[in-house]
């Protein structure tokens, strides 16, 4: 049903996550990221209540798998939840209840950690995230996406899958990417590939007109002087 990947730049303190299912509208539950604090999924049978929770615990000191003990210690239904998060140490935590469907895996990793659920196969969250470590030159959102295109290559989940989101937090409390594909029929994958390379060279004036906007350049559009 679900693969993603949350990750942290080591060089520049930003957390992100990219995920994509067969259902519609996966950027409305499922990824959570904080700045200064981490970055989280919550997946499988979602309950989106979870990921800002898990993102507070972070936030009041504790660790990713710390924060991960207590979100899942005698909650209702937590055998139906997927987790993942990393906190702003680098270190990565995973729950996976009994009843995760189908074949399903976890990758924890220094900087990242990917989980998937209804996967063709359950060593596909190495893929991802191999594929993040493999990119640490490039922007957070490159390499989250990068990986979780290489999860989509290396056989993705049993069904197609039709929604996408990509976030990146950083300095400010609002997210420095977040891109949202809700339904595609085909690759959603491939059309949130596309929003971020048209999205990528307008980010640092987005930003520069929230920060300051008397140093941003110029709207460009009709009336603009």
């Amino acid at each position: 049903m679900t693969f993603s990947i949350a990750g942290r730049c080591a060089k520049s303190g930003a957390f992100g996550v990219a995920i994509t299912t067969s259902s519609i509208a996966v950027g409305a539950r499922c990824p959570h990221a904080r700045a200064k604090v981490g970055a989280v999924a919550t997946q499988n049978v979602t309950d989106p209540n979870l990921g800002p929770l898990l993102l507070d615990y972070m936030e009041k000191g504790m660790s990713a798998p710390d924060a991960i003990a207590a979100v899942t210690k005698d909650r209702p239904f937590i055998d139906y939840r997927q987790l993942t998060a990393v906190d702003n140490q680098g270190r990565s935590a995973t729950w996976s209840g009994k009843n995760i469907l189908g074949t399903h895996g976890v990758s924890e990793q220094r900087d990242c950690v990917a989980a998937g659920n209804l996967l063709r196969h359950a060593t596909l969250p190495n893929t991802m995230t191999d594929a993040f470590a493999a990119n640490a030159d490039q922007h957070l959102a490159e390499r989250l996406l990068r990986a979780l295109e290489a999860g989509l290559n290396s056989g993705g989940e049993e069904g197609p899958v039709h929604s996408a989101a990509l976030i990146v937090y950083h300095e400010q409390a609002f997210p420095l990417v977040s891109l949202r594909v809700d339904w595609d029929d085909e690759n959603p994958i491939k059309v949130l590939r596309r929003l971020w390379e048209d999205y990528k060279p307008q980010m640092g004036a987005y930003l520069q007109r929230a920060v300051d906007p008397t140093q941003a350049p110029s709207y460009g559009v009709p009336g603009d002087p």
